[in-house]
């Protein structure tokens, strides 16, 4: 039987037009462009279905509510279709990625995102090969996770980081292999894959709610009275993005007590790398260490991104703050890595 694949169309350069005020998304046009790909009719093709959201969004708008409804999207149409696809701006691509696999709980089915950094529309541009490319990932690859096709790599989505503004090697997975290669032949790395869950697993969506969570990255002569304006209620979480690995500035006591009074009042401070590979360890420097006696958590190798995503996923569970702070250091979806 020929394999179904469902395109959700959220907005982003693959399929913008370009008008004299530059490119901008326009309903209808991603189809147009699509219809006009002889590629896409040849049998070795899955059918597809082509859904445009409204309104079609630049990615920079994406918001925790838009991720909702690409994940009851997905949840409302699981049954009819072999896998997913999910166009997507590459500004917060891989914040989408990261939230999603928190979001769908008992995946069995694939969920590709991708996109392109020169719309469908020009002569020369990356987005026929990603679009091909993922459709075929999510019609004849049983991965049960969500995933980030671009360039020429799969790779796991709570894993990835954007890592060029302008290349079309556009994302990377810092700390974990891709999930495939594809060259002349599309290569899946089956050891590195996370199992099926259960057959009798539903698929289930975790929303998120509106916690107030945040980001922060240190630099050199920062003051304790910023953090401490980031910190003050309603707030909820913070990923802190330190130094090499998790490192801050231990002889600003000030800076130092004031991590202390936001953990002891239930903000949960997770410690991330400002680095673009390798992991947290607090133990390694004082500086360091001084941070997890104030209260704040290796967040190990957490991307920025999916540390966020988790945030929310957890704090969105109403669960003792103890428990979400086991729960940030523990693997939930692949995402993490533990000594």
């Amino acid at each position: 039987m020929t394999k179904r694949v469902y395109i959700a169309n959220t907005g982003g350069t693959i399929g913008m037009k370009k008008t004299p005020s530059g490119y901008a998304p326009e309903r209808g046009h991603l189809a147009e462009q699509m219809a006009q790909i002889s590629a896409l009719t040849r049998p070795t093709m899955p059918d597809y279905d082509l859904y445009e959201y409204d309104p079609l969004l630049d990615s920079s708008n994406m918001t925790p509510h838009d991720w909702l409804k690409i994940a009851r999207d997905i949840a409302a149409r699981y049954d009819d279709y072999d896998g997913f696809v999910i166009l997507h701006g590459t500004d917060t691509m891989a914040y989408t990625a990261s939230a999603l696999p928190f979001m769908l709980e008992g995946l069995r089915k694939p969920v590709i995102l991708t996109g392109s950094q020169i719309p469908l529309c020009e002569t020369r541009n990356d987005a026929r090969e990603n679009l091909i490319t993922a459709m075929i990932l999510a019609a004849e690859y049983p991965i049960p996770e969500v995933c980030l096709y671009f360039g020429d790599k799969l790779m796991r989505g709570c894993r990835t980081v954007k890592v060029n503004a302008n290349g079309f090697d556009a994302f990377g997975s810092p700390n974990y292999p891709p999930l495939g290669r594809v060259g002349v032949d599309i290569e899946v790395n089956w050891g590195v894959i996370r199992p099926l869950p259960p057959l009798a697993t539903p698929l289930t969506i975790n929303p998120l709610n509106g916690n107030r969570i945040s980001a922060f990255r240190l630099f050199p002569g920062i003051s304790a009275d910023i953090v401490r304006h980031i910190l003050q209620p309603p707030l909820k979480g913070l990923v802190l993005e330190a130094y090499g690995v998790g490192n801050g500035p231990d002889h600003d006591q000030e800076f130092i007590a004031v991590l202390r009074e936001a953990s002891q009042r239930g903000v949960i401070i997770v410690d991330c790398t400002q680095c673009f590979s390798g992991s947290v360890d607090l133990n390694d420097y004082a500086t360091g260490a001084s941070l997890a006696a104030a209260g704040v958590i290796s967040g190990y190798d957490l991307t920025v991104e999916a540390a966020l995503a988790k945030l929310f996923y957890l704090l969105s569970q109403e669960l003792p703050t103890e428990t979400i702070k086991s729960l940030m250091q523990t693997d939930l979806r692949g995402e993490l890595t533990r000594p």
